[in-house]
């Protein structure tokens, strides 16, 4: 059976229904994006004029490793619900007993959750720039336009989405509890985030090419990620509720 997209779409609507009428989706979505820019802006416009280069450049990694967090942890809660949450609504028999392949239903699955992350994120981001740009001390605003920082923000946003995603499918597929699945996965979720707080805080100077190296290699452990998930995903498991 080959590759079906308008198969993905199918499960990709609806994943995106099931949210709108979710109302933990909905607070999880708005919740965690609202926190993770008040909080950062606000450590942001508190710098004055008179603060010390070593403290500006500390507030700055904090304020746009908040900013990293969106992608870290919104998909890890979401991606950990997507089975076993479906499984526990009596939803997910039915959707794996049609035609739809196990690549077809994980990529389904994993857009629902990739794509309203990323708009998000990168909405949150955007929104803390032109307030940077227009309220912050001039000084601070240029240091956090600097080309490294944005290119941190712009290229690690979809690879930490694309992990905690992984991981939290794979723990979802895995596990018989909604609470504990979530927890797990936001566990999983963190380890990716070191090197970045590392970038961020200017310990590991973020230069272009670290930058990219870094980026290529989590790419790859995102694809062998997808390759595990793909392997560990037990079709007749999830039908029948065997435990392993």
């Amino acid at each position: 059976m080959s590759f079906s997209w308008r198969r993905v779409s199918a499960i990709f609507r609806k994943e995106l229904r099931d949210y709108r009428r979710n109302r933990f989706v909905i607070l999880t979505m708005a919740f965690f994006p609202l926190i993770f820019i008040i909080l950062p802006t606000i450590q942001i416009l508190l710098i004055n004029a008179t603060t010390s280069n070593s403290k500006v450049v500390a507030h700055i990694g904090i304020s746009l490793l908040y900013m990293l967090m969106i992608p870290a942890m919104v998909p890890s809660v979401l991606a950990a619900y997507s089975v076993v949450g479906e499984r526990e609504q009596g939803t997910l028999e039915p959707i794996l007993t049609t035609p739809i392949s196990r690549e077809e239903f994980l990529v389904a699955k994993a857009l629902a959750v990739l794509v309203p992350t990323l708009g998000i994120a990168y909405l949150v981001f955007g929104i803390f720039l032109g307030i940077s740009a227009i309220f912050a001390e001039p000084g601070v605003a240029s240091a956090i336009f600097n080309g490294s920082h944005l290119l941190v923000q712009l290229l690690f946003t979809p690879l930490l989405a694309g992990w905690s995603i992984l991981a939290g499918i794979a723990i979802s597929a895995r596990s018989f509890d909604v609470r504990a699945a979530q927890q797990l996965g936001v566990l999983a979720s963190l380890p990716p985030l070191g090197i970045v707080a590392l970038m961020s805080f200017n310990v590991i100077v973020p230069t272009v090419g670290l930058a990219l190296g870094l980026a290529a290699a989590l790419l790859f452990i995102d694809i062998l990620g997808w390759r595990a998930v793909a392997a560990i995903f037990d079709r007749e498991r999830l039908v029948t509720g065997a435990k392993s």
